[in-house]
């Protein structure tokens, strides 16, 4: 058993005397409340809310259809892409739950002179928030954590100078096979497309013909070891260069980028509009409707209510803190029907409000 040091945030007091008050407990209702500063002698605090990161990773592919393309069916049996086109699909998508103050309504706990427990409130960047599992050691990855205190025990001077960069797009383009034969064809520029697919044609199947030939040793050249295996490389890239007129190519490019969701407790519809993402443009903030939408739809569990007895409906005049119990939801991201993932995570303005009496002792 624990009892909670009365004294456990005493500086706290003086630190978030800046902060603004918005909201106040019904405990507190004739405290003195100055517009834009807190009351000298009481303490702020906010109740926790829950932001999700999104981190998306997608792949754009951009098709270059080859100039034979209308003609391999025809002469080399191939069903291929006609057109050029740019797409974008999905690769990953993460969710990360991160805890945070909410600022859409503070609170005040007026102690009134008396002996205020204040180890349910966690101080953090944004201030002090209430959580009913502070003081058991339990806690939440911030959205904004304090900032850590310097540590230089062996480390040199260069690791404090070092900066780290994100890359947010990747490409890997390689050379065209359409500008490998460019020489040739210009060579023979008053030959119809169709004559000239036919001629790419034939000299596909003629190096698919040599190359039999040395495998199969039906050939006047004599091939072994190292000669034969540089001989078939050689062919077989050279076969892929006239293929490629007819099949066309691909460039792909990854890109990633992070958004965020924080969900509104007052909304009729728990569905957020978490990215877009454009063939053209790859993914994309909500706002920019040039993109089809991912969405994010939350199902939260509800929260029973406990049965109040007649006897302490009323309530009671001791010093009490609120805090939120947070609401266990089902999280899904949709592109269009398909649904690209679905997880559970705790959000705590989907929950339930309480008040907790400030003088306790936790188990």
């Amino acid at each position: 058993m624990k009892v909670l040091a009365a004294g456990a945030l005493s500086a706290a007091f003086v630190l978030m005397s800046s902060f603004p008050a918005a909201a106040q407990d019904k405990g507190a209702a004739d405290a003195d409340v100055i517009v834009g500063e807190d009351p000298a002698g009481t303490l702020t605090y906010s109740l926790p809310a829950t932001s999700i990161a999104v981190t998306a990773e997608a792949v754009c592919e951009q098709f270059f259809a080859g100039p034979y393309a209308g003609y391999a069916s025809k002469y080399l049996g191939l069903d291929v892409r006609q057109k050029d086109a740019v797409t974008c699909t999905l690769s990953s998508v993460a969710l990360t739950p991160y805890a945070e103050a909410d600022h859409t309504a503070r609170h005040i706990l007026n102690p009134k002179g008396k002996a205020a427990e204040a180890a349910l409130l966690k101080l953090t960047s944004e201030g002090l928030v209430s959580f009913a599992d502070a003081g058991s050691g339990n806690g939440a990855e911030w959205r904004f954590p304090l900032p850590a205190r310097a540590d230089f025990n062996g480390k040199g001077l260069t690791t404090n100078l070092a900066s780290e960069a994100t890359t947010l797009y990747r490409t890997s383009k390689g050379k065209s096979a359409f500008d490998k034969v460019s020489v040739r064809q210009n060579m023979v520029v008053e030959k119809s497309l169709e004559k000239r697919a036919a001629e790419a044609a034939a000299i596909i199947f003629d190096i698919r013909e040599k190359r039999l030939q040395i495998v199969t040793g039906d050939t006047d050249a004599t091939y072994s070891g190292e000669a034969m295996g540089a001989a078939v490389a050689e062919l077989t890239r050279l076969e892929q260069e006239y293929l490629l007129l007819f099949t066309g190519y691909s460039e792909c490019r990854t890109q990633k980028m992070s958004f965020e969701v924080i969900p509104q407790k007052d909304r009729s519809s728990q569905m957020y509009v978490a990215f877009r993402i454009s063939d053209s443009e790859g993914l994309l903030p909500a706002d920019n409707l040039s993109g089809r939408p991912v969405v994010m739809e939350i199902v939260p569990q509800e929260v029973p209510s406990v049965p109040v007895d007649k006897k302490t409906a009323k309530g009671t005049k001791a010093l009490s803190l609120t805090y939120r119990i947070p609401a266990p939801c089902t999280v899904k991201l949709l592109d269009g029907m398909d649904v690209v993932m679905q997880t559970r995570m705790l959000i705590y303005q989907l929950g339930r409000e309480s008040t907790l009496p400030v003088n306790i002792t936790v188990m």
